[in-house]
């Protein structure tokens, strides 16, 4: 019997090896199906996938491409997934979410790690209550990991602020990651969580979406509570996920939305069945789909994200989709007039700070008397810190959001329309300092419509596009559905090439290459090196000792299928006439990398020692 059980053990022994060593799962793009059946057929726990996105913070937040997109790391993640490992064990698993890691916006309420708002003001601010959401997570069993960044009380689109400075966007992280949940997308894209939790004001979940190449809804209003959720607006307020794919945000979704008795929006939700988002996601079928295009938007696009988004149109027609040009008569005038920001940041910001028990700081007018702010959110602060509410105003801002609302839903009905569709932005992400212009968010944050950002992949600069969807108020969980056969069929999630993988749980090491070109009498020693997180390759060139003629120029090309060497452009000049020495950096597109991890790039060398086509070797 003794041996019985020592063969037993024996090979319970070896298949867990076998498991261990063949089928545990990387966190990198791995979507909450994923981890939830690794965790339930034993080839990872929750505490193996805290240490592995906490392994990814650590490699590209504050290193490598510098995302800056995490305020703070959850001192108890590890500890909490320990115990949900634990109950998964005695118990099953709470729900989908059960031992997942999580990321969260540092506006949203968390008792046991302080929410600052991207703010020195409120750096240590640690609220008596979490928000609602919050509370609904952890119920289902989801880990917090890290607090993401933000723009400075959520007030901007660039995610900049005082306490934490700039965030990078990592699909160029020269450029900005859109905002104000800048925080959220740029570490979802990145796979420093499951999923992340953002706000949306106006634009604040759907422009990190599109900037990030992820899904972002911005809910009806009322949909789910915004209750312990740092206020920009209480009116157009509203949150939720951001995630990359449509299957992750429906099973987040699907745990927040509902009542809340803290949340009088909310009360609308007591007459209204669950959405049953993921229930729902292959429930629309595109033959005779009815997608109003609205021109005023599409004629304000950049170039670049107008040919994804038409591609993409292109592909719901070829479906079986119908696309109906239309427009939102004095939409221009009716945005203008309907705004409620202005109105009611301030009241609704001092009512939060005493709710919710903050001491240091009481009000605004200290924050903005003690300079405790980023000066990108001064002007917008200053002037809420100065004003009075202006009942009159207020009203007839108040009147227009329900003048907006009806003409976008007397458009949807009159076109018999299933969803209005448009740029979520018409500009290309900008570069770090410069302002963000081309947002569209207005017409769902001032009629309290739904709206979704879906991706449709990369555009000629590599940069992520989005194309948003908006529909009828409650008709959520149809507008996921619209987007979930273009996510099947196409596809268009791409990880940012400079966060990826970890190899044995560090990011990959610099490559570095040694060339020497000898022909002819023409010698040239080159340098190399690829820096995959940074997305930069280096070069050092110089001639050599033994070098008999003068060299015109040292360049790079690469090789295409079925062109010869000799055919292909040149694609970056190391090196002119005149010059013996030279160095530099090349921030790298996608073909550039392409090219150098598939040794199609080589050296091409033009001198009066070689043909007048140039010499040409092989870089590898």
């Amino acid at each position: 019997m003794r041996m019985i059980i020592k063969i037993l053990c024996t090979l319970l022994l070896s298949v867990s090896l076998h498991l261990s060593a063949q089928d545990t799962i990387d966190v990198f793009e791995a979507s909450i199906a994923e981890l939830q059946s690794a965790l339930e057929e034993g080839r990872t726990t929750s505490v193996e996938l805290v240490d592995q996105y906490l392994a990814r913070i650590e490699a590209y937040d504050k290193k490598g491409p510098l995302l800056n997109s995490i305020v703070r790391l959850n001192p108890m993640a590890t500890v909490t997934a320990r115990a949900l490992d634990a109950e998964r064990v005695r118990s099953g698993a709470r729900s989908a979410l059960h031992g997942i890691p999580i990321l969260v916006k540092d506006n949203y309420n968390t008792k046991d790690l302080p929410t600052t708002g991207g703010s020195v003001a409120l750096a240590n601010f640690l609220p008596n209550a979490n928000a609602t959401q919050i509370d609904k997570l952890l119920e289902a069993g989801a880990i917090i990991i890290a607090k993401t960044t933000l723009h400075e009380y959520a007030y901007g689109i660039t995610t900049v602020a005082s306490l934490t400075g700039q965030t990078r966007n990592p699909y160029d992280y020269r450029r900005v990651p859109g905002g104000s949940s800048g925080g959220t997308g740029a570490a979802v894209a990145a796979s420093f969580g499951a999923i992340g939790l953002g706000s949306d004001t106006c634009g604040s979940i759907r422009i990190p979406s599109a900037f990030n190449n992820l899904f972002g809804l911005r809910p009806s209003k009322g949909l789910s509570s915004i209750y312990g959720v740092m206020p920009l607006s209480h009116t157009q307020d509203v949150a939720g996920p951001l995630a990359r794919s449509l299957d992750d945000l429906a099973i987040l979704l699907d745990i927040v939305v509902g009542y809340d008795p803290l949340d009088a929006a909310t009360e609308v939700m007591q007459g209204v069945p669950h959405p049953q988002f993921r229930e729902n996601l292959a429930s629309v079928s595109l033959q005779g789909l009815r997608l109003g295009k609205l021109g005023r938007s599409f004629n304000r696009s950049n170039g670049a994200v107008l040919g994804p988004i038409e591609e993409a149109l292109a592909w719901y027609e070829s479906q079986g989709a119908e696309l109906v040009d239309v427009d939102i008569p004095n939409l221009d005038e009716l945005l203008s007039d309907s705004g409620l920001i202005g109105h009611e940041f301030r009241t609704d910001f001092d009512q939060y700070l005493e709710e919710f028990g903050s001491e240091a700081i009481s009000d605004l007018a200290n924050i903005v008397d003690g300079g405790l702010f980023h000066q990108a959110v001064g002007g917008p602060l200053r002037r809420s810190r100065n004003s009075e509410r202006d009942a009159e105003a207020y009203a007839m801002a108040a009147a227009a959001r329900t003048d907006l609302r009806e003409a976008v839903e007397l458009i949807l009905s009159d076109h018999d329309l299933d969803a209005i569709v448009y740029p979520t932005v018409v500009e290309n992400q900008v570069f770090i300092g410069d302002p963000q212009s081309g947002s569209q968010c207005q017409i769902a944050a001032h009629s309290g419509l739904p709206a979704l950002s879906m991706p449709v992949g990369l555009n000629v600069r590599g940069l992520p596009v989005g194309m948003e969807l908006l529909g009828e108020h409650f008709r959520d969980a149809r507008l996921l559905a619209i987007a979930f056969p273009y996510e099947q069929g196409v596809n268009p999630r791409r990880a940012p090439s400079v966060t990826p993988a970890l190899e044995n749980g560090q990011a990959p090491e610099v490559q570095n290459l040694e060339v020497s070109f000898d022909q002819q009498g023409t010698a040239i020693q080159a340098r190399f090196e690829f820096n995959i997180t940074r997305n930069l390759f280096s070069y050092e060139v110089h001639l050599n000792e033994n070098n008999r003629g003068e060299v015109f120029a040292v360049t790079l090309s690469i090789e295409e299928e079925g062109e010869q060497q000799s055919d292909n452009p040149i694609v970056l000049n190391l090196m002119g006439p005149d010059v013996e020495r030279a160095s530099g950096e090349y921030f790298m597109n996608a073909s550039f990398r392409e090219a150098f991890e598939d040794e199609r790039l080589f050296l091409k060398v033009f001198a009066d020692l070689l043909p007048v086509v140039g010499s040409s070797q092989r870089i590898h």
